[in-house]
């Protein structure tokens, strides 16, 4: 944590141009103080907070059941067959996580005193947006820390993170106690409130005094100061339902199996009340949108998306650019990309048949002799196997070790060592020709949360808390209503009989959500952390399947033990501090 307290003073005292390197003229040192009467110099302490954001993917997936990587020197290759230790964790959030905290908690002391704007009005707009801003940034980054690194001690105690809520500086006492679990759960979520209470639900410009937002209204006289400080203009930037996801996904967490204990009292319930808080706002069910289960690959509204404005299915994204990154780093040898991203054999078999049934139930249309006939169609959305048809020029990929193409299993350094691509996160109209210069880009964005994340939430928050056919107080749909309506859109059924046999059984509702999470959110960061919080085993091996030889194959052994359910505390850190105590296993 030091070092990121040094490297916030360096960047606060920003140096001008000056005749004397080396001893600049007293004007030219820009310290806290210029926030006071320099909005902009205010802001951009604030927005540095922003600068930490995990990657909105991640690609965890290559260390979990459902994807390798022919990455060699990948180091969530190398976490997953031994390498990951106290001193080697390629998932730590410690050093971003507190470094964004720095500057957030030093925007949050200093904020009430900035001069934002000569209008009174504006000026107060300013800083309760700011403010709310802040404080959901800083629940951002505690969410992120205690996913990463909460865990049980050797003595058994449930603890999470040293809670840091004022400015450090080079004389502070960086020699913090972790605090406990629920302490963290119950700060994240004071500091997502404090968001919600002072944030609109979203960005939008209003066009008379009559649309400003109830809780604003007795602070304006017209409706374009509402705008100049709550408009269009900041979307993407945090806003009450981003603050809101947040609440339902630390809630999340903190109920789940792995963070039992009778110091967290955060409840099924929790997670279920805060999931429907968002759903709410889009109508319930009737706001799931009929295209995101192709969001990545909707082409027409990728090339639409425009002044912040998200498509229905997302709730949050990164901005849009000009890009061909995903489809450079994943398409096959034979559309010139470099296939790192490989779905395994694990994830291909959870997918159902076509009525929605696992491919083992009695009742499946699945046969194995043409296995990827009679599929739920987002097997062929997200998955690129043998003989489809993809890229520019319709081109069929072969994957097997006998197809006499670069695509096949294990045929060049980028090829498939699964008998797999990844399909899901590219757009198939982008032409990655670099070979003859043909080279494309396309306009696409990262997502950061969608609203199907959001429905499964609830729906694995409500079954636990209120059965498959119960309904959390403040919401007016249940598990099976939320769950019927992902697989309508997914496998355009009108009867789900297999969803109707879990109807009535708790613990075939669970395992039903919990794989429609793993098929509707794979490959964007999420099942590496869904199997730790469920106590799963994170040790299956990835298997592979060859058309040539039509037989199954192991491709890549996990090595995790049960004490990795949870993350450990940087080892640098660990020495540095002896009050910060380590979690099981990883001393």
């Amino acid at each position: 944590m030091k070092r990121n307290i040094l490297f916030l003073l360096i960047s606060l005292l920003v140096l001008s141009s000056c005749e004397d390197l080396f001893e600049p003229a007293i004007e030219n040192m820009k310290d806290i103080d210029l926030m006071y009467s320099n909005p902009q110099y205010a802001q951009g302490v604030l927005v540095s907070g922003y600068r930490f954001l995990p990657d909105a993917y991640g690609n965890t997936e290559y260390a979990t059941d459902d994807a390798v990587t022919n990455e060699i020197n990948n180091s969530y290759l190398k976490m997953a067959t031994g390498s990951w230790t106290a001193s080697n964790n390629p998932v730590s959030a410690w050093n971003n996580s507190y470094g964004a905290i720095q500057y957030v908690n030093t925007f949050l002391e200093n904020c009430d005193k900035v001069e934002w704007d000569e209008d009174e009005e504006a000026a107060e707009l300013f800083n309760m947006r700011l403010k709310g801003e802040a404080y959901g940034l800083r629940g951002l980054y505690m969410y992120n820390l205690l996913k990463n690194h909460a865990g049980f001690s050797s003595n058994g105690e449930l603890l999470g993170i040293p809670i840091v809520t004022s400015p450090q500086n080079v004389n502070s006492d960086f020699n913090q106690e972790r605090a406990t679990f629920q302490a963290c759960v119950d700060q994240i979520i004071t500091d997502l409130n404090y968001a919600i209470d002072y944030l609109p639900e979203e960005y939008v410009s209003v066009y008379s005094l009559d649309e400003v937002p109830e809780k604003y209204k007795s602070m304006v006289t017209s409706y374009g100061t509402y705008n100049r400080t709550m408009g269009d203009y900041f979307r993407q930037l945090i806003d009450g339902q981003i603050a809101k996801a947040f609440r339902s996904r630390v809630a999340l967490l903190a109920a789940s199996p792995a963070f039992q204990d009778g110091s967290n009292t955060t409840t099924w319930e929790d997670a279920a009340k805060y999931s429907a808080d968002v759903l709410n706002y889009i109508g319930g069910i009737s706001g799931l949108d009929p295209q995101g289960v192709t969001f990545f690959n909707n082409q027409t509204e990728l090339n639409n998306v425009n002044e912040g404005i998200n498509p229905d299915e997302i709730l949050w994204r990164t901005s849009k650019s000009e890009t061909s990154d995903e489809e450079e780093d994943n398409y096959p040898p034979s559309l010139f990309g470099k296939g790192k991203m490989n779905p395994s054999q694990n994830l291909v078999d959870a997918f159902p048949d076509k009525d929605g049934y696992p491919i083992t139930h009695g009742s499946s249309a699945y046969v194995d002799t043409d296995p990827y006939a009679n599929r739920d169609p987002r097997l062929s959305y997200y998955i690129i196997y043998n003989s489809n048809i993809e890229g520019v020029s319709d081109a069929a990929i072969f994957t097997g070790s006998d197809s006499g193409t670069d695509d096949g299993i294990n045929v060049l350094e980028t090829s498939t060592r699964t008998g797999y691509y990844m399909k899901k996160r590219m757009r198939m109209d982008v032409n990655y020709n670099n070979s003859n210069g043909s080279w494309q880009k396309k306009t696409s964005y990262t997502p950061r949360i969608r609203y199907t994340e959001m429905f499964l939430n609830y729906a694995e928050a409500a079954n636990e808390a209120y059965g498959p056919m119960g309904i959390a107080p403040n919401a007016s749909y249940s598990s099976v209503d939320v769950i019927r309506a992902i697989r309508k859109r997914a496998l355009d059924i009108s009867s789900d009989p297999y969803l109707d046999e879990c109807a009535g059984d708790k613990d075939k509702m669970r395992e039903l959500i919990q794989n429609e999470r793993r098929l509707e959110l794979c490959f964007e960061g999420f099942r590496f952390w869904d199997l730790r919080r469920w106590k799963e085993d994170l040790a299956t091996t990835v298997k592979g399947f060859d058309v040539s030889t039509g037989e199954e194959f192991d491709v890549e052994s996990r090595s995790y033990s049960d004490y990795m359910n949870y993350g450990p505390i940087p080892f640098s850190e660990c020495l540095k501090y002896d009050k910060l105590v380590q979690n099981k296993g990883w001393e």
